[in-house]
């Protein structure tokens, strides 16, 4: 369990551990928040903000670079995931969120997972980036790829439930199976943005945009 409190940012998303997350600092409370992070060069934790709650497991977050700073205090900035955590206990004493937590990592060792769950997996990645030109190059050689391969993927729920896990070899084969479903209605969704701008118009007028 970490010395000391964890400072909290409730986010509608789930941050996976090394991965990239870009952030545009508004609240106050939040400008306090990073302003303290900055300064003590430390950790803040990214969970995921329910309707009237917060979920229970979390991922730290580094501040890798302050991309701009405005003049009326507001801050856009690259942060990466470190480490998961669960959290023990509430803290509000302050303007915003903090925690005592207890960070977990994986119960078994990365070199037990099987070569073809990992190949699987990747294959799935790749047909998740040729929807999306975005989707970065996946860490080949991270220990723990699904959260590489999953980082495209917006879900909240599973991404959740991915982050919580404590096995590598079973977040790979949820990944295989989830998108047997995800991928066919992403490529439908994909299709129809692509074809909407279209829809009883010339492609004189209204070229594709997607």
């Amino acid at each position: 369990m970490q010395q000391g409190l964890l400072p909290l940012f409730p986010l509608p998303l789930v941050l996976f551990p090394r991965t990239a997350l870009r952030l545009h600092i508004f609240e106050d409370r939040y400008k306090e928040l990073i302003g303290e992070v900055l300064s003590g060069r430390s950790e803040f934790g990214v969970v995921l903000a329910k309707e009237k709650s917060i979920a229970s497991t979390g991922c730290t977050a580094v501040v890798e670079k302050v991309l701009e700073r405005y003049p009326d205090g507001r801050l856009d900035i690259l942060t990466a995931g470190r480490r998961r955590f669960e959290i023990l206990l509430l803290n509000d004493e302050k303007s915003y969120l903090r925690a005592s937590v207890e960070f977990f990592d994986d119960d078994e060792p990365a070199a037990e997972l099987p070569a073809e769950v990992r190949k699987r997996a990747l294959d799935v990645y790749q047909a998740l980036r040729a929807l999306d030109d975005s989707a970065p190059e996946a860490e080949l050689l991270d220990p723990q790829p699904s959260f590489q391969f999953s980082q495209t993927i917006e879900d909240l729920e599973f991404r959740q439930r991915l982050l919580h896990l404590r096995s590598e070899s079973e977040r790979l084969r949820e990944l295989v199976e989830f998108c047997g479903g995800y991928l066919p209605r992403q490529r439908l969704i994909t299709a129809l943005k692509r074809v909407q701008p279209l829809n009883g118009h010339s492609s004189s007028r209204f070229p594709d945009r997607a």
